[in-house]
């Protein structure tokens, strides 16, 4: 049987991944993760969440970008891998995520406990 751990790995393994643009940070949001995601990244208190949630920003997003890109949840690392959330650049990597990788991490999102990162 698979944990929650063991998924992410597989999933996070199987992400191509690409060179953003340096400082460009327009696909750093608010996101939602799963609470396996969410127990490896800092704790942030309530006000810098609601700081960074009016400015629609994300919690992690530093003035030199993401502080916690080796721990970033799936969704972040989706972005700019797949046609459907593409890199509003045009970056991308040279070959895009397996359609049948995209469709697991779907499922893992739409299937587990997500909080707002």
């Amino acid at each position: 049987m698979y944990t929650n751990r063991d998924i992410i790995a597989r999933l996070r393994d199987n992400i191509p991944a690409f060179e953003c643009v340096p400082g460009c940070h327009d696909c750093c949001g608010p996101v939602t993760t799963s609470s396996e995601e969410m127990s490896r990244l800092p704790v942030k208190t309530e006000a810098e969440h609601q700081e960074k949630l009016e400015e629609l920003s994300c919690v992690h997003l530093g003035p030199d970008g993401c502080t916690v890109y080796a721990e970033r949840p799936l969704i972040c690392r989706l972005f700019g891998t797949t046609p459907n959330m593409p890199c509003p650049n045009g970056k991308r990597p040279n070959e895009m995520i397996d359609p049948d990788i995209e469709a697991q991490i779907h499922h893992y999102i739409a299937n587990t406990r997500q909080l707002l990162v």
